[in-house]
């Protein structure tokens, strides 16, 4: 825990200002303020979408621009003319938000007959959180959001297959500072409501000690496991990624733990940052709190946020099986040792010191299943993580901690509203200019009809706006553009925004820029490539599992034979993709059995079922020889 402390305590000496006095007690009010706000939204009274996001968002960059400086170089612990310039940005955020609130009853009126203010206050608006976003995010994006801002504008000069008749100046900024459709449209409006809510779960279970709970439980259950602490990484990462929202937080958090174990049993360090990085990428696919990108998903897709999690449940379930393998066959291999019993936590007394973290979890799951809203769900999920800590003295929150936890969950929130609130200016520009339809029209073009063609074309495109944007405005551009594509090509809209949203999350573990395992890298002492290839072989999971979800009902989205015979054949074929990666099976394989079973893998992963069963009985075949094999040569006593 030390470790994690003084990690975060470099990075915010590095990257934020340390404030005191007033300017502290500002920053402390408005995220308290934020979090309280969002509460009150989320289960008692909703307000307008429009004021709901505009509070939110205005919130939003009056704490980013007070916490992140505009340059490396500025002052973090003193006032400086970079402080003036960010108080400047902090009234003038205030300003565009007073002016949606006190104007919003003539806006309303005189909608598409806008006046100069209008304008100004929305150019105004758009230069502000494209500034918010290079501090909290990186230029990239914003320049991405520049791009798009040119392309509404210089319509006419575009390639023919890009072109567009052109908006003015006063069209577009109107459209995305006034209306719904641009900087407070949906992303914004997720963000403002699910995804905070869920991330202020987050804070209040991590700030009870739930966190290192659900940790000292998967140390329980897998420490006496071959390469234990590996497998101890993904289901504590499993635990704590469905909460945290993002994978390099989790990889910080759990990896403070898990990485020095890991390297403490054998694991070479680039592995053991690897093993975590891909470990808590796939905490955004897990229910029964994925990323940000679920939310979203539900609402672009019209679909229950429930019927979102009972789809995603296998897949997600297939992915960590896929790491759990990678993890067993690497440790067989380098013959590492279980841990000693005496060092792990025992799982009863962990049960009984933290059981009541199960409550709110279960409660979760409760009135998600009742069919609340995911709002109202998140908003009891804090109110019982609170009423479940008090029932232990060890876990009984203050009322400090509650402020505590309150800021905490406001300050984590900036990240991932600021992408949205950004991603509303791309998906303003690509609604109002109807880019969307064109490039689909061009994937579809490009791949010859191919599904299998398209999915790549995305794939790679993911992985090209992965290195600068998060994954949540990753899967919100690329649903935009390419989803309608796949659906074009025959593929259902729920298995459409699937596949995006698998692909969203490759940029955390593909080189040459994979954010979670630089985050595993440098907790574990290793090179950064050479952490991000590995855990990029590890994750293969995140590649393969939404192919198959393109030919095969892996989703449910079939008949229930055809839906079993999927799920048999994908996780046998998983297993023995992960065997052929690593060489191992029960013991190393020669090169006929690593021929074969790379030809059995690619065979249950296959289209036609005949071939898929074939390749399965091939693979089965090969296990029960080195079964007997291994028996031979090690009789039981």
């Amino acid at each position: 825990m030390n470790n994690n402390a003084d990690s975060k305590k470099k990075e915010t000496k590095a990257f934020k200002r340390q404030h005191v006095g007033f300017t502290a007690l500002f920053i402390t009010i408005v995220a308290v303020g934020l979090s309280l706000f969002q509460l009150y939204t989320a289960g008692i009274s909703p307000l307008t979408a429009i004021f709901q996001r505009s509070v939110h968002l205005v919130l939003i960059m009056v704490l980013a621009f007070a916490i992140i400086p505009p340059v490396k170089r500025a002052s973090p612990d003193r006032t400086d003319i970079y402080m003036v310039i960010d108080w400047v940005l902090i009234l003038l955020a205030f300003a565009i938000g007073a002016y949606i609130w006190t104007e919003f009853d003539e806006i309303i009126e005189r909608q598409g007959d806008w006046i100069q203010t209008d304008v100004v206050m929305g150019v105004i608006a758009l230069v502000l959180l494209m500034e918010a976003t290079r501090r909290v995010i990186g230029l990239f994006m914003s320049m991405i959001a520049v791009v798009f801002l040119l392309y509404a504008y210089l319509g006419p000069y575009m390639p023919d297959l890009l072109a567009h008749k052109g908006y003015s100046v006063e069209r577009i900024v109107t459209t995305l500072y006034l209306t719904t459709e641009g900087i407070w449209g949906l992303p914004t409006g997720v963000a403002a409501t699910f995804v905070f809510v869920f991330i202020l779960f987050g804070s209040f279970l991590e700030r009870t000690g739930g966190g290192d709970f659900f940790i000292d439980l998967a140390y329980g259950l897998t420490g006496r496991m071959t390469g234990g602490p590996a497998k101890t990484s993904v289901i504590a990462s499993g635990f704590m990624g469905s909460v945290s929202g993002s994978a390099v937080a989790n990889v910080v958090t759990t990896g403070s733990f898990t990485i020095p174990m890991m390297k403490k049993v054998g694991y070479k360090p680039h592995v053991a940052g690897a093993i975590e990085a891909a470990a808590s990428t796939g905490g955004q696919l897990m229910p029964p709190i994925m990323g940000a990108g679920a939310f979203l998903m539900a609402e672009f897709t019209n679909t229950s946020y429930l019927h979102i999690i009972k789809i995603a449940i296998f897949p997600a379930f297939l992915y960590y099986m896929t790491v759990l393998f990678f993890v067993h066959f690497e440790a067989k291999k380098e013959g590492f040792e279980p841990i000693p019993k005496e060092k792990l936590p025992k799982i009863g007394p962990t049960l009984k010191s933290g059981i009541h973290f199960l409550i709110p979890v279960i409660i979760l799951i409760f009135v998600l299943f009742k069919n609340y809203s995911p709002m109202m769900a998140g908003f009891i999920a804090v109110v019982s993580t609170v009423a479940a800590s008090m029932l232990r003295k060890a876990t009984r929150l203050s009322i400090r901690d509650i402020f505590s936890a309150l800021e905490a969950g406001a300050k984590n929130a900036v990240m991932v509203s600021v992408a949205c609130g950004c991603a509303g200016i791309i998906v303003g520009c690509v609604s109002l200019t109807g880019l969307g339809l064109k490039f689909s029209s061009l994937v579809v073009s490009l791949s010859a009809g191919s599904p299998f063609l398209a999915i790549m074309l995305i794939g790679l495109a993911s992985l090209v706006l992965g290195m600068g944007l998060p994954v949540t405005a990753s899967y919100i551009v690329l649903v935009i553009l390419a989803g309608p594509a796949l659906m074009e090509l025959g593929l259902p809209i729920i298995v459409a925004h699937m596949i995006v949203f698998w692909y969203s999350q490759d940029a955390n573990v593909t080189p040459p820029v994979s954010l979670a395992s630089f985050a595993g890298a440098g907790i574990a002492g290793a090179s950064p490539m050479r952490t991000g290839f590995s855990s990029w072989k590890i994750a293969k999971g995140l590649y393969i599992i939404p192919i198959v979800m393109a030919y095969r009902p892996l989703l449910g989205n079939g008949p229930a034979g055809e839906v079993v015979l999927t799920m048999l054949l994908t996780t046998l074929g998983l297993i023995a993709f992960t065997s052929a990666m690593e060489r191992y099976l029960l013991r190393r394989l020669n090169l006929s059995e690593l021929i074969a079973i790379w030809g059995a893998s690619f065979a249950m992963f296959w289209p036609i079922y005949w071939v898929s069963i074939a390749g399965a009985l091939v693979f089965l075949a090969i296990v029960a020889i080195q079964w007997f094999e291994c028996r031979k040569e090690f009789p039981k006593k």
